[in-house]
């Protein structure tokens, strides 16, 4: 009777096992690959319960998340021959369960040695503005290099890659620097010129709207000193114009407006008598003229053969003597 007892209870504790052998689980987030006496199913076990054959049947779970794995840093030499160093991340999950685990060892080790790979060929075949500007255009590259031989037979697709960060050396930092220091006094200068160009323009402009009516000058003279005096730290020394005098003159209250006669005193005032000092030099050259009313004689030809008894009669002139030649004749005399 014992050993019945003892037959039962094995047989109900193999059952356990069994049972629990035969009942499997798999995740959510998780496929199942069936091996049945070592050969692979080509069904895939879903998520949910599942029931094995608890002799020769074995199953194996595959995680389908999204991995993220880090590109441990790879130095290289870029196409500009400057030397990087350049670190990585890879996103990949698996497609396809059964090729995972069929075709290759370790997906994972398969996956981190051929992005090792992958980066130091990308580094050798870009340039180092290309890694540092175009990041974007790397990444994809580096994502395709990464794929092609890994999701069509390990059934592991590359979702992703970033490159998280490019080392420079010393030397190369500082002449960037540098660059990026000229550059950067190149736009100053260039905005600070344009920035003169314009302003140069706009007071052009304004100097020939203040050049049609003084006053605006003398206006804008008073706003300059108003501007200053608003400091109150500085002491202003500014000569008053002569325009600025005559302007408050002609500008005051009570002044008579400007009639004909007063234009003629401005004339006489601006008169610098230059045609009394051209009067005055013709009378000089007229010194010896005839008085008026007095008739001049008129110069009389010289006669030649005339006897010597002729006078010679000078007249007033202009300091030359006129000669009128009067010749006495012997004329015979008649007693009547």
């Amino acid at each position: 009777m014992g050993v019945v007892i003892v037959v039962i209870v094995l047989l109900v504790i193999a059952a356990i096992a069994a049972v629990s052998r035969s009942i499997k689980v798999v995740q959510q987030y998780e496929k199942g690959v069936l091996y049945r006496f070592g050969r692979v199913q080509p069904q895939v076990v879903e998520p949910g319960l599942t029931f094995i054959r608890p002799v020769g049947d074995r199953l194996q779970k595959v995680n389908m998340q999204i991995i993220a794995m880090t590109v441990p840093a790879q130095d290289g030499i870029t196409r500009d021959n400057v030397s990087v160093r350049v670190d990585a991340v890879v996103y990949f999950r698996v497609v396809e369960p059964i090729k995972a685990t069929v075709n290759v060892q370790n997906y994972m080790s398969a996956i981190s040695q051929q992005a090792q790979t992958s980066l130091r060929s990308i580094i050798g075949q870009s340039e180092m503005d290309q890694l540092l500007a175009e990041r974007e255009t790397v990444n994809r590259e580096l994502r395709r290099i990464i794929d092609e031989p890994t999701e069509e037979p390990w059934g592991v697709r590359v979702e992703r890659v970033e490159i998280k960060d490019v080392s420079l050396p010393e030397g190369m930092k500082r002449s960037m620097s540098r660059q990026a220091e000229a550059e950067r006094e190149r736009r100053a200068r260039i905005i600070t010129a344009d920035g003169e160009y314009q302003a140069s323009k706009r007071l052009a402009a304004a100097a020939a709207v203040m050049a049609k009516d003084p006053a605006a000058l003398q206006l804008r003279l008073l706003q300059t000193v108003v501007e200053v005096a608003g400091e109150k730290n500085s002491t202003l020394v500014m000569p008053v114009p002569v325009e600025l005098l005559r302007f408050f003159e002609k500008m005051a209250p009570g002044q008579p407006a400007p009639t004909g006669s007063t234009a003629l005193a401005d004339a006489e005032a601006q008169d610098l008598g230059d045609a009394e000092v051209a009067a005055a030099e013709a009378a000089i050259a007229n010194i010896g003229a005839p008085a008026l009313g007095e008739t001049a004689v008129p110069p009389a030809p010289d006669v030649p053969g005339i006897a010597a008894g002729g006078q010679r009669a000078t007249g007033p002139g202009n300091g030359s003597g006129t000669e009128a030649g009067t010749v006495g004749a012997e004329l015979p005399v008649t007693d009547h």
